[in-house]
Formats: C-alpha cells, sequence, structure tokens
C-alpha cells in the first residue's frame, strides 16, 4: 500500500504538470494587468509597465522582506493589545525575533507551541500572509533567472512587484482556496473559535474544536511553509485527518515545484530543457522516497526489530511508509510540515531527511528556490563538463564566464558554511550543549538538524534539541536569513549577468542539455558535492549511530 501512495502521487504529479506549468508561463508572460492588481499596484504607487535592473529588482525584494520583517516582529510584540488574541501575552522579544526572520524567509521555523502562544489575528494577518507572500518572492526570483536565460541584450530581468503580486493573486490564492475546501471536506477544522474551546459533542462526548486550521494547512502546504497552528504540526487530526488527507497534503507540497520545470522550458523556448530539469528533480527525489521507506520499514533498529516495526513517533492512521514518504516530501523541500517525529526515526532513515536538505532543496525544492537552485547547479554542471573538454562552458546559448560562475558557487558555499559553522559554534558553547536532549551521535544530530534546516529554510525539526531559547533562537535566525537572502542575491546578479549576454550559437562542440547524459551528470555533480561537504558531519552523527 506504501508504494500505491507513492505511485499514485507520480501519476498525479505527471498529470498536473503540463498544464499548471503552462498556466504560470501565462502568468509571468502576460502584459495585462487585472483590476485586483491594478488597485495593488496604485496603493503601492508601483510602475506596473516599468521593468527593473537586476540590482533594482533585488533592493525590491529585500526591501519588501525587511518591512515584512518588522510588521510580523511588531505584531508579536503588540498581541496582548489587539483583538483576537485569545487572551495571549505578547511574544517574548526572542521568539518574536525568530518567528518573523522564519516566516518571512518561507522556512517556518516555529521554536513555540502555535495553539498556546499565537491568537488568531497573529496566525492569520502575520504568519498566513507570510505563507503566500514569502513564497511569491521565491517564485518572483525564479522566474528572474529564467528571464536571464531568455533574454539577449537586456539590461532588465522582469518587475518584482509585478511578479510578486502575480503570483501570489493568480497562482497561490486560487489553488489555496480550493484545497482549504477539500481539506475542510477531509474532517479539518475552520473556525474562529479558541482553539482551547472544550464543545460536547452527540452523545455526551467532548472534544478540543477551533482555529483557522484548514486555510493554514492548505497554504503552508501550497507554499512549501510548513508553519502548524498546532504543535505536532500535520501529525494532529485537525490538521491532517486522514490518509487521504495525507496524500493530499503531500501533493499540494510537491504540484508547483515540480511544475515549474515546464515554466522554465516554456519561457526559454526549449520544452525539451524544461523535461531535463524535471528528469534531475525527479531521479532525485525517487531515490530518496525509496531509500526512506527501505530504511524505515526495514526497522534497522533495536526497538524496531524487537516490536516488529518502527512506529515509534508515527501515527497510527498513516503507517510506517506514508510516514516515510511525508516525511522525504517535505525535506525535499522548503516545507518543514511534518507528521512524524524525525528524531524518532531509525539512524539511516532520519539522516536521509538531512540529506535531503543538504542537497539544498532542489528536488523539486521550494517554490521557486527549488528551481533557481536547479539551475545554479545545472550551471556549475556546464563548467565541470567544460573543464573537461577544454572549451568555454555554455548553458542555453549563454557563456558561463568567471562572474557567472563566481556567483554560481557563492550561492552553492552559503549553505553549507551556515550549516558546518552554526553546528560547530553550537557544539562548542555551553548554551547550546545544555539544549540537547541526548548525548552522543543521536545529540549530534539533533544540533546538525537544526541548522541544517534554518540554514535552507526547511523548518522541519529533529526534536529532542530545546531552540526557544535565546541563545538558538538568535543564531537560528540568522542562520535562516543569511540561508535566504544570499542565495537570492547571487541568483539575481547571475540572472542580469546572463541578460546582458549575446547569445552565442550551437556549435558540434556545444555539450547538448536535454539528453540523458547531462541528466545524469547535473545528478552526479549535486550528489558529490554534498557529499564532499557534509559526509564529516553526518560520520559523526546518523552514521555513527546507525554502525553502533
Amino acid at each position: 500500500m506504501g508504494w500505491i501512495f507513492v505511485a499514485s502521487l507520480v501519476v498525479a504529479l505527471a498529470v498536473t504538470h503540463k498544464p499548471l506549468g503552462d498556466y504560470m508561463y501565462r502568468v509571468y508572460s502576460g502584459v495585462k494587468h487585472n483590476v485586483v492588481e491594478r488597485g495593488i499596484y496604485r496603493l503601492l504607487g508601483v510602475k506596473a509597465d516599468t521593468e527593473q535592473r537586476w540590482g533594482v529588482y533585488a533592493r525590491s525584494a529585500l526591501a519588501f522582506s525587511v518591512i515584512s520583517i518588522l510588521f510580523v516582529y511588531g505584531m508579536q510584540r503588540l498581541q496582548d493589545k489587539l483583538w483576537l488574541s485569545l487572551g495571549f501575552d505578547a511574544v517574548p522579544d526572542h521568539i518574536a525575533w525568530n518567528t518573523a526572520i522564519s516566516f518571512v524567509t518561507n522556512t517556518n521555523w516555529q521554536a513555540y507551541s502555535g495553539e498556546s502562544t499565537m491568537g488568531h489575528l497573529v496566525q492569520m494577518a502575520a504568519l498566513a500572509v507570510q505563507n503566500f507572500v514569502s513564497a511569491a518572492v521565491g517564485m518572483a526570483v525564479a522566474i528572474a533567472l529564467v528571464r536571464g536565460f531568455a533574454r539577449s541584450r537586456s539590461e532588465t530581468i522582469g518587475n518584482f512587484w509585478v511578479d510578486l503580486v502575480r503570483g501570489t493573486i493568480r497562482i497561490l490564492l486560487p489553488i489555496a482556496f480550493v484545497g482549504a475546501l477539500i481539506l475542510v471536506a477531509g474532517g479539518l477544522i475552520q473556525n474562529f473559535a479558541d482553539p482551547h474551546t472544550v464543545t460536547t459533542l452527540t452523545g455526551g462526548q467532548q472534544a478540543i474544536t477551533g482555529g483557522p486550521v484548514a486555510s493554514q494547512e492548505v497554504i503552508k502546504e501550497l507554499g512549501t511553509n510548513g508553519g502548524g497552528f498546532y504543535n505536532v504540526n500535520s501529525a494532529h487530526p485537525f490538521e491532517n485527518a486522514t490518509s487521504w488527507t495525507n496524500w493530499f497534503e503531500i501533493f499540494l507540497i510537491l504540484v508547483i515545484p515540480f511544475a515549474l520545470p515546464r515554466t522554465f522550458g516554456r519561457m526559454v523556448g526549449q520544452v525539451r530543457q524544461g523535461y531535463a530539469i524535471l528528469a534531475v528533480m525527479a531521479v532525485i527525489a525517487l531515490v530518496s522516497v525509496t531509500l526512506t521507506n527501505v530504511f524505515e520499514l526495514a526497522g534497522n533498529a533495536t526497538v524496531p526489530q524487537a516490536v516488529g516495526a518502527a512506529m515509534e513517533g508515527k501515527e497510527v492512521r498513516f503507517g510506517v511508509a506514508n510516514s516515510a514518504t511525508f516525511g522525504a516530501a517535505t525535506t525535499l523541500t522548503s516545507t518543514g510540515a511534518v507528521d512524524s517525529f524525525h528524531d524518532s526515526y531509525t539512524p539511516l532513515g532520519g539522516m536521509m531527511t538531512m540529506f535531503n536538505m543538504m542537497l539544498g532543496e532542489v528536488a523539486p525544492g521550494g517554490v521557486g528556490s527549488g528551481l533557481y537552485g536547479m539551475l545554479i547547479l545545472a550551471v556549475i554542471t556546464v563548467f565541470v563538463a567544460g573543464l573537461m573538454v577544454g572549451r568555454t562552458p555554455e548553458y542555453l546559448g549563454k557563456k558561463i564566464g568567471a562572474r557567472e560562475i563566481k556567483l554560481a558557487s557563492m550561492y552553492f558555499l552559503v549553505t553549507p558554511l551556515l550549516v558546518l559553522v552554526g553546528t560547530a559554534v553550537a557544539m562548542g558553547n555551553s548554551a547550546g550543549v545544555a539544549a540537547m536532549l541526548n548525548d552522543g551521535p543521536h545529540g549530534f544530530s539533533e544540533i546538525l538538524y537544526a541548522f541544517t534546516s534554518a540554514s535552507n529554510n526547511n523548518g522541519s525539526a529533529f526534536g529532542g534539541v530545546t531552540v526557544n531559547t535565546p541563545w538558538y533562537d538568535v543564531a537560528l535566525g540568522l542562520c535562516m536569513a543569511f540561508g535566504r537572502f544570499l542565495p537570492i542575491i547571487f541568483a539575481l546578479g547571475l540572472a542580469g549577468s546572463l541578460a546582458r549576454q549575446a547569445p552565442v550559437p550551437e556549435s558540434a562542440g556545444t555539450l547538448p542539455t536535454h539528453r540523458p547524459l547531462f541528466v545524469g551528470m547535473v545528478v552526479g555533480v549535486t550528489i558529490i558535492l554534498v557529499a564532499l561537504t557534509f559526509l564529516p558531519a553526518l560520520a559523526l552523527g546518523p552514521l555513527a549511530e546507525g554502525i553502533s
């Protein structure tokens, strides 16, 4: 049944790939603005028909994010004075800082229990809004990079505000509306009651009901965010009621990232290039899902072997296989939602969730961020191939020179630097070590997972480590900020550099980037780069635990 579950997901994603990808192509390539969009542009004072250079585009994205951080932080600090606060106090400064950074960077790391910390207004007006617009920012950056490949002799790469508004209004909101209705039909709760209200049901039974859960659930999955209304996230029956809502949530996590390669192919005028990028994502994703399921179903650990299954930390209504598939999907993307406790996975199963994030979340990755991350890995692959044959590398008719490869290299190096330095600093000071629940390799894995998740803007937690402390809130907040905004700057810089170039005609020596050979090369380069970077850290954590 677990493999049927995976196979049905593959079929559903294959069916939606073309229509959704073509629709997003029309959204970002169209020149007309609808009535709602024109009203938003007037409100913001935006000249929607004026395009921006890459530097202006980047400053717009960063300015929007900074203002969003201040807004979300302010609402949390003033929560006790706001409507629909449910009587909750103002959020402490270090948690408010961490949460504001987390939701604006599309990470949605939560160092607090949502149902006992945030009132409805903060949940909706601050956090849920960021579930939309932070995802739309990632999509905008991806489209800007694609325009860099598609254009020639151009100084502009689009208009950030137009891309942001269109991605939110035309793509995320409509799918979220339909998805919320489906989840409500599946048993999720959607109302404005206190989430701690005890309601007497027919027959005298009592249940805790309430909260705008369904809408936030579909938003978090669709935008690959992961922030949960309840502390146990998608393991809670109000957030994920049945096995088929579990399937639908995984589908929402993957549907946009897997459709964006089609949009890329249409925009560069070569659909087969989009299929090549899709193939790379699909190969890595299928291998990851398979290995995670194998490691969890085999139960190669003392307790699972004793009881016959690795069910610790998993919901009975989902079982081992479906939980492992959810765990792989959420860490292959930047979602961070969980329906099982990753800390309770077998050592090798837990390693797979970490390795998925260490790949840079490119298979298929976050909404937008997965596509621009994969395109930069394709640039690095072309450069490596050029070195092997002794000719100037080219990708999609653009030369990959010194400037381009420097930007691509800096993009790749940001998150490993944050992960490894952050983990080392945490293990080297008393505040970091004191928060660990376990010692030995498993305790090290808890810290490594936390910094991997934050730096890659994933948001899921291994568990075990107490992160709602001032030290962790500040440290992980910095990792989330640098891990989000530095790669965006490098990606947009690369877009600007490519857009200015004149197209290079294909020759007999041009590497075909739409064939299986190139797909295999990108997969190999991605895995080798990650293995060389993170293998020593993994050897100290999950691999050591697995061997012991």
